[in-house]
């Protein structure tokens, strides 16, 4: 099993920045190491369906963004320290939402099926 814990998220003013964090962890990690699992960040508006933010590669190397958040926010993961970022600037009251971390180690393309999920942490940007 893999364990996600989100973290960063909170209240700010249109135009803010945000950094989420999202911690790895769980038994799996002694037979598959993190940098085998493709992480992605997904979130859900209220009333909305939950929808891709952006997602990176095993790696790093590359990485994928919905249109909405092209430009303004930036996924990264630290494969050492088990951990992957979304750094949100320029943030919306669009973007108001709760966030999802998730991982697959199965997958090979960014905007699949993802098999781990975190419980999600709130960011609520004012206008």
């Amino acid at each position: 099993q893999v364990q996600l814990v989100e973290s960063g998220g909170g209240l700010v003013q249109a135009g803010d920045s945000l950094r989420l964090s999202c911690a790895a962890s769980g038994r799996t990690f002694s037979t598959y190491s993190f940098i085998q699992y493709r992480m992605a960040w997904f979130r859900q508006a209220p009333g909305k369906e939950r929808e891709f933010v952006a997602g990176i590669s095993r790696s790093g190397g590359s990485d994928d963004y919905t249109d909405s958040v092209k430009g303004r926010f930036t996924i990264s993961r630290d494969n050492a320290k088990n951990t992957v970022y979304l750094q949100m600037d320029s943030l919306k009251p669009e973007d108001t939402a709760v966030y999802y971390c998730t991982a697959d180690r199965r997958l090979t393309t960014s905007r699949g099926t993802y098999g781990f999920w975190g419980q999600g942490t709130q960011v609520i940007v004012s206008s």
